[in-house]
């Protein structure tokens, strides 16, 4: 079974359950709550730029291709 990385990347259920990783094990290491916040926020952004970017181009490929 192939795994389709650009819609795994692109999905905001993987980016929550990134996000939950990483924020628990900063928990675990008793970096202070605003640093996590922070770490969190970056990672959202990061996020929601690869879902913007994957989303159009995905509109973009559908208005190139001939009907």
């Amino acid at each position: 079974m192939k795994i389709d990385w650009k819609m795994k990347i692109s999905s905001r259920k993987f980016w929550v359950a990134v996000v939950a990783w990483i924020s628990s094990l900063l928990t675990a290491f008793h970096v202070t709550d605003n640093s996590i916040a922070q770490i969190v926020v970056i990672i959202s952004g990061i996020g929601s730029l690869c879902v913007y970017i994957w989303g159009e181009s995905r509109v973009d490929s559908a208005r190139a291709a001939p009907l």
